[in-house]
């Protein structure tokens, strides 16, 4: 039976690249996105759900219920929806690292809460990371600690529903997007990773040749892949 797999942050670069990923793979996908369903320009065969505020604790569950509801059931959440701030912390503000754990731990907690309920049994959660969680730079403490605390979640959902429940996360470096591109002229993007790259990683997370794999954070750090 093909797998049914709930995509948040579908919209994105990295999301439309695990859509697209998981429907080679002969996935049946649903997606919520904020904004109207018809907007989406997703993939003709993608259930798209609209209205779908992923950091209010009750859209999100009532978004994976019908999610669920479109696929005839749940197998696999991949929880890409996400954002990325570049700020110091000594001119920063306090607004941005409210935003980012809104947008980066919130809609992943609230979505895996609803996940860890709702999903079938043997089912995968994947999480997407990053690799600045592990070592952040200059500017990067905003984004790196809220996807530090994502990676903290992943652990401790991994023991919560270790047997019935699989929960990765993998953990991208600088990917190979147009906005990277633009914010970073003088890059090299031959050294970044490319985003089909970083699908490919949750596919396999997700699937049934991982199945021994649970509680991991995958680094998928390797640049100049297709």
């Amino acid at each position: 039976m093909a797998q049914r797999v709930i995509v948040t942050g579908a919209r994105g670069v990295l999301g439309r690249a695990v859509v697209e990923a998981f429907l080679a793979a002969g996935a049946k996908v649903a997606a919520p996105v904020r904004g109207e369903a018809a907007d989406a320009d997703l993939p003709a065969e993608v259930a798209v759900i609209g209205g779908a505020d992923l950091s209010d604790p009750a859209s999100a569950l009532s978004a994976f219920q019908r999610a669920k509801a479109a696929l005839g059931g749940a197998d696999v959440v991949a929880n890409v929806a996400g954002g990325f701030a570049f700020e110091m912390i000594s001119d920063g503000s306090p607004t941005t690292w409210r935003e980012m754990f809104t947008i980066n731990v919130e809609t992943c907690t609230n979505f895996s809460r609803a996940a860890a309920k709702e999903l079938a049994d043997g089912g995968a959660i994947v999480n997407v990371g990053s690799a600045a969680a592990t070592t952040a730079g200059p500017g990067m403490a905003p984004y790196a600690a809220s996807k530090a605390a994502v990676a903290r979640l992943t652990e401790s959902l991994a023991a919560e529903l270790k047997g019935r429940v699989r929960v990765n996360a993998v953990l991208p470096s600088v990917m190979d997007t147009p906005r990277n591109r633009a914010d970073m002229p003088s890059a090299d993007p031959a050294a970044w990773t490319a985003p089909a790259a970083v699908a490919d990683a949750i596919v396999f997370l997700a699937s049934g040749d991982a199945r021994a794999i649970n509680g991991a954070l995958v680094p998928v750090t390797n640049p100049a892949v297709a």
